[in-house]
């Protein structure tokens, strides 16, 4: 800033004392002198006035005269910058407060706390089982009088501690993969560093303890079984002790996803509605064994499809995946095979039906589910996270709505 107030100073100079005079030649050197001695007079003038201002404005603020002195003492041409400096002290002393004061930077880090929150809970995989939740909960509904208050209560006692449950899985699962995932996803909040370990730790156990808290608080046996069973799994999927870590072998990994959400999520979450919430003796319509016989399918074609972005990492750290072990592109087809046959097993189970309105909606559903899951993995590009990630994202959108 002090370089700037001096440039902006020695232009007038210039012109003064040699502005286009010099190369005249020694017949303009007396009107130089006259030049520089009126602006030597009017700098002096300057200077006085200067000081009076400088006076005044040290008496409201006793602060300027050491600012002053750091800043002004002994620089050059001091007498034509002291009042443009003595003014931009105030501002400079401004802009110095505390950051941490500010409301504005407080607003910042919550926002940045709450992004790496968002995206340390695997939002897909919480979106996915919330409309699976609510779908299963529907087949509980025989008639228009049953979507009532009580059904709507008995539907936030699962949604609740089933997401605090899912963020306890997906948090588990970051921490003992920390090193892994900065290598297959650098964007996670552990991984890139967006949240401590420590932090990671209070959030998992934190949600760990309020879902089954709140799920023995209800009284259902039927949820309570279900985050028990949950907790079980997804803990022994991924934490590394001996005999666990099931995650390192294939057959147990796509084991984990496939009994959580072809018969875990689909029977307790029906039971919890019709027995603990309607009040129901226990039955099980066909509906609920097409959902178990779509997921069944569709839940293989998810475990095997999740690694075949991590091979680099899962080689690196002894992961045996079906992906490290087959190969990426044939285990992708392998996995969109599983995709048509739950597409297939829905569509069959729809033409059974004695409805005909039924029959129509439920074929050309399938239908098209299938034909645009096929045109999309035709285009696939395996050799780019970004393409393979796209189809994982595409992936969980029928899991969610067909369950």
């Amino acid at each position: 800033m002090v370089l700037g107030l001096a440039i902006s100073t020695f232009p007038n100079a210039f012109s003064a004392t040699t502005g286009g005079n010099l190369w005249r030649g020694k017949q303009y050197s007396t009107k130089n002198i006259y030049y520089t001695s009126s602006f030597a007079l009017k700098a002096s003038q300057q200077k006085r006035k200067t000081q009076i201002e400088y006076n005044l404005l040290s008496s409201h603020n006793p602060s300027l005269n050491h600012d002053y002195k750091c800043i002004g003492g002994g620089f050059p041409h001091q007498e034509f910058k002291t009042k443009s400096i003595v003014k931009a002290i105030p501002e400079e002393s401004f802009s110095c407060e505390p950051h941490a004061s500010n409301p504005k930077n407080i607003f910042d880090v919550v926002k940045n706390f709450l992004v790496a929150l968002y995206w340390f809970c695997y939002p897909y995989t919480v979106i996915g089982r919330t409309l699976s939740t609510i779908s299963i909960s529907l087949l509980a509904v025989n008639r228009i009088s049953d979507i009532s208050p009580l059904f709507f209560t008995g539907l936030l006692q699962v949604l609740i501690p089933h997401l605090f449950m899912d963020i306890y899985i997906n948090g588990v699962n970051q921490l003992f993969d920390v090193e892994i995932d900065k290598i297959n996803k650098p964007f996670l909040p552990l991984a890139s560093g967006q949240l401590s370990f420590t932090t990671g730790v209070i959030i998992t156990m934190s949600s760990l303890a309020l879902s089954l808290g709140l799920g023995w608080i209800t009284g259902s046996w039927p949820l309570i079984w279900s985050l028990i069973l949950c907790c079980a799994f997804w803990t022994a999927y991924s934490i590394n002790v001996p005999l666990l870590r099931w995650k390192g072998n294939p057959l147990l990994a796509a084991m984990c996803i496939f009994v959580t959400w072809a018969f875990i999520f689909p029977i307790t979450f029906f039971l919890h509605m019709q027995t603990s919430v309607l009040a129901r003796p226990v039955t099980f319509p066909k509906s609920l064994f097409l959902i178990m016989a779509f997921m069944g399918f569709y839940s293989i074609g998810i475990a095997m499809f999740k690694d075949i972005s991590d091979m680099e990492g899962d080689n690196t750290f002894g992961i045996h995946s079906f992906s490290t072990k087959l190969g990426q592109k044939r285990v992708f087809w392998i996995c969109v095979s599983f995709f048509e046959m739950a597409f297939g097993v829905a569509l069959l189970f729809g033409l059974g039906s004695s409805f005909l309105w039924i029959k129509i909606i439920t074929s050309i559903g399938y239908a098209a589910l299938a034909s645009i899951l096929w045109n999309q993995a035709k285009s696939i590009d395996l050799k780019s996270k970004a393409s393979i990630g796209s189809f994982y994202m595409l992936i969980w959108k029928p899991a969610s709505f067909c369950l």
